[in-house]
Parts: structure tokens; sequence; C-alpha cells
């Protein structure tokens, strides 16, 4: 390591993207069994599984049909 760095030629804030939100939603318990099971099965957090989930959805297009 160098004793001293130099950083008059950096740019603030390059490399940062500001994408994701807090928010809070409300799950059933299941889906939140389901997602930890799978987060412990595949490694990867239960809520990044979520988003996945949700994306996948998106990018299908798809559409929620609700019967009467």
């Amino acid at each position: 390591m160098k004793k001293e760095y130099n950083f008059t030629k950096g740019v603030r804030g390059k490399f940062y993207r500001e994408n994701k939100v807090q928010k809070t939603i409300r799950l059933d318990k299941e889906v939140i069994d389901y997602f930890m099971r799978l987060s412990r099965q595949s490694g990867i957090p239960y809520q990044s599984l979520i988003n996945l989930s949700l994306r996948k959805f998106m990018a299908e297009k798809s559409s929620i049909v609700i019967k009467a």
C-alpha cells in the first residue's frame, strides 16, 4: 500500500448508483418461508430472490388475472 494517494483527478460519485428503494410491503408467511428456504439452498439472500422473481414477472410482461 502506498503511504499517500492522489485523488485530485478523481470523480465523486462516478460509480454510485441509487437503484434500491426501501419500502415496506406485506407478504404472506408462506411466501416468505418459500423464499427463505430457496435462499438457504441457493446461497442468495431472500430479498434478492424476491426481487429477481418480480423482475422476471416484469420481463415476461405478465399480467394478473383477477377472477370475480
